[in-house]
This record gives structure tokens, C-alpha cells and sequence, in this order.
């Protein structure tokens, strides 16, 4: 990440003629021919590099802060009309409707940039985009938010999980009860509507008062987003006390009987409720939730992760992240385990980041797990890391993740 990722993506991943971030790479690391940049990359990038200065790498804040005055100068469309979702590459407003997903986003990198260097304006913004959803995008049943505006087909959980996600993050770095009730509501949201404990199953579409959609919409669920929300629920946990850890398990325990194939633990795109594999293939994400999930799994009960660490570290090493140039990845396969994509999407390095951070910032309990007799390995209670240069070398137990 350090060595490969982070140089490359600060580098090829920015447009220098237009500013901010491209939307996707050719497979030879050269940008891709394309007529819209998504809000939701911006602020994806945005995050990757201002935790990438948490962990110590100099080059962090000047990408992030050049993604945030991209975000600034181009998307923000007024008090009354939130975020853009789709630029041109030129940087004009393409399609302006308001999407939860995307403000979810916005809320995430604004969260992530003020943790990185404590920029008060980041937090301002945060505010300013969380008033635009109270006011303009709130449901009329007074369950959750629309997940766009006008909003069409039917109503989802995701956009809802990454709001969560941002929440979190806000709460974390700015302490302000405001962000910290709204996790609560999403929380409640997801135990009261989105997750089936009869099955174990996370829905993905619902009727407008959050019943499962009728018909195969209703039974279809993702296990990428089952192991998702089991480490977002974590950090919950962590954060704010609710105890929620039994849900996770019960996401988990469903994504790893019926979306992981046993021979090469890859994590399945799409299955039923009923555990029917649907979609074998899997993209890079599905997998790097698989390791947050074993992670909150581990830090929640205690659950040895090893295991399904080691298989999906090293699937994603040898399988995805072969690729060339260095830093870049090969995103989907099928399901017989052939390469598929045609392009190397920016938005991945979100969950690929996520997923490195956490596993840096357990690694001495693991180590630990690993050879108990060795006490060397005994871990200061999971102590966060600093990464103090390029190269990788950790000092830990100055800062946090």
C-alpha cells in the first residue's frame, strides 16, 4: 500500500488538466475513456489519503486537500440541492439529483479530512451536508432517508449502511452528539427493518415503509454487505455501548455458509435468502469485508480470524492485486475464477484501504494469537499505528487509526 498504492494513485489516479481524481484506469494504468466522474470517487479518494496521514504518509494531506477543493469548487450545488452525484471530466454538473449514497460519502471524506488535520472548515461542511438531509431528503413515513430525490424503484439499505459509516466517523473525530443519534436511528433501522434474524439474511430493496420487496428483489442479499455491516455494527459497539455483537455474528455466520466458495474463499457477488448462490463471481470489495468482518468478529468475541484472514489476504495478493502496474488490481472474476474487468476502478482503493488499515492496527493481537509464548508479540490492547515512512516501518502507540 505504502510502496506500490498510495505513489500510483496520487499520481495517475489525479487529473492534473481538470483537477480531482479520474473515474477508472484502462488495464494498463492509463486513464480510461469516460463521459462522467461520480461525487461518490472524490470522496472516496478524499478518505484514502487523509488515512493514509493518519498512518504517517507525507503525501497524504496535499491529495486529500486537492480532492476536497475539487469537491468544493464542483459539486456543491446549494443549501437547497446538496451534492451533484455525476460530474463530466471536465468538472460541469451532469446529472444534479441529490443521492443519499453519495452524500454518505461526502459526510465519510469530510469525517475522515478533519480526523487527518483537525480542519475545522471539513467539520462546518459535515453540518452544512447533514442540514441539507434533514431538511430535503427525510422519508415521509419518518423511517430513514430517500435514497434520492425523486426517488425511484425501490428503497435501499446501503446508501443508509454508508451513512452509518460516516456517522461513525464524525463522531469519533468531532464527539457532537448529532452525529452519534444518527447512527442510533440507522442502527435501529437496520435491527427493525433490514435484517431478518429468522434467516440471518440483510435485505437489499424494500416497499416504501422498509418491508422486504416482493418477489426475488425482496430475497436478494450480497454478502459483501452481510460482513460490511458486521464491522460497521462493531465499531458501533465500540464507539457507543449498544450491544450489537450477536447480530454481527449472525451476519457473518450466513455470509461464510453461503457466500464464500470453500475451495477458494472467494466471497460470492449475490445470493438468496435461502442461501442459492445466484452471482459466483466476486469483485475485489465482497472480499475485503470478509477480513473487517473476521476482524470485528475477533474483537468482539474473541472469534480466532486467522483462518479467513489468511485465505482472503491471500486471495486478494495473488489473484487481484497481481496486477501491473504496482498499486493497480484486476476488480472482478467470474465465477470459474477468470478476469473479467475491462477497466480498474478508482472507488476500489476505498475498500482496499479500509480493510489495510484494519489489518495493520491488529496486527500485534494477532501476532499475539499467533504465538502466545513469544512475549515479544504481546499486543499494548490492539495499539493503534503510525506508519513513519514510505517504506512501511511502524512505530506504534503514537496516534490512532
Amino acid at each position: 500500500m505504502f510502496q506500490s498504492a498510495l505513489p500510483f494513485w496520487a499520481h495517475a489516479g489525479v487529473d492534473p488538466a481538470h483537477g480531482g481524481f479520474h473515474e477508472a484506469l484502462d488495464l494498463k494504468g492509463r486513464p480510461a475513456r469516460g463521459g462522467f466522474r461520480r461525487l461518490r470517487v472524490t470522496c472516496r479518494q478524499i478518505y484514502v489519503f487523509s488515512h493514509a496521514a493518519t498512518l504517517g504518509w507525507d503525501g497524504g494531506l496535499p491529495v486529500a486537500r486537492l480532492g476536497f477543493e475539487y469537491l468544493l469548487s464542483r459539486g456543491w450545488m446549494g443549501p437547497d440541492k446538496g451534492w451533484a452525484r455525476r460530474l463530466t471530466p471536465c468538472g460541469k454538473v451532469l446529472d444534479a439529483t441529490p443521492d443519499l449514497y453519495d452524500h454518505a460519502f461526502v459526510l465519510f471524506a469530510l469525517g475522515w479530512l478533519h480526523r487527518a488535520n483537525l480542519d475545522p472548515e471539513a467539520l462546518v461542511w459535515a453540518h452544512r451536508t447533514l442540514d441539507f438531509l434533514e431538511a430535503h431528503m427525510r422519508h415521509p413515513s419518518g423511517l430513514g432517508f430517500l435514497h434520492s430525490r425523486p426517488a425511484r424503484g425501490w428503497r435501499l439499505q446501503n446508501p443508509h449502511m454508508h451513512l452509518l459509516e460516516a456517522a461513525l466517523v464524525l463522531y469519533e473525530t468531532s464527539g457532537h452528539a448529532r452525529f452519534a443519534a444518527l447512527a442510533g436511528e440507522i442502527v435501529t433501522l437496520f435491527t427493525t427493518h433490514f435484517f431478518d434474524p429468522r434467516t440471518g439474511t440483510l435485505g437489499e430493496s424494500f416497499t416504501e415503509d422498509l418491508a422486504r420487496a416482493p418477489g426475488e428483489d425482496g430475497r436478494l442479499t450480497e454478502p459483501g454487505h452481510q460482513f460490511e455491516w458486521a464491522w460497521i455494527l462493531a465499531s458501533y459497539q465500540r464507539l457507543l455501548g449498544e450491544p450489537v455483537g450477536d447480530v454481527a455474528r449472525s451476519l457473518v455466520a450466513f455470509g461464510e455458509l453461503h457466500g464464500v466458495d470453500r475451495a477458494t474463499g472467494a466471497t460470492y457477488n449475490c445470493v438468496r435468502d435461502d442461501g442459492t448462490a445466484l452471482d459466483r463471481g466476486s469483485r475485489t470489495w465482497p472480499n475485503t469485508e470478509r477480513i473487517k468482518a473476521h476482524i470485528a468478529l475477533f474483537e468482539l468475541h474473541g472469534t480466532d480470524p486467522c483462518v479467513p484472514l489468511a485465505q482472503s489476504t491471500r486471495l486478494l495478493l495473488e489473484r487481484y492485486l497481481a496486477h501491473r502496474p504496482a498499486g493497480t488490481w484486476l476488480d472482478h472474476f467470474d465465477g470459474d475464477g477468470q478476469p473479467i474487468a475491462v477497466t480498474i476502478p478508482t472507488a476500489t482503493l476505498y475498500h482496499l484501504f479500509v480493510a489495510f488499515a484494519e489489518l495493520l492496527r491488529v496486527e500485534p493481537a494477532l501476532r499475539a494469537l499467533a504465538h502466545p509464548q513469544d512475549r515479544r508479540a504481546t499486543p499494548r490492547a490492539l495499539a493503534p499505528l503510525v506508519i513513519r515512512d514510505r517504506v512501511g516501518s511502524l512505530d506504534r502507540g503514537k496516534g490512532g487509526v
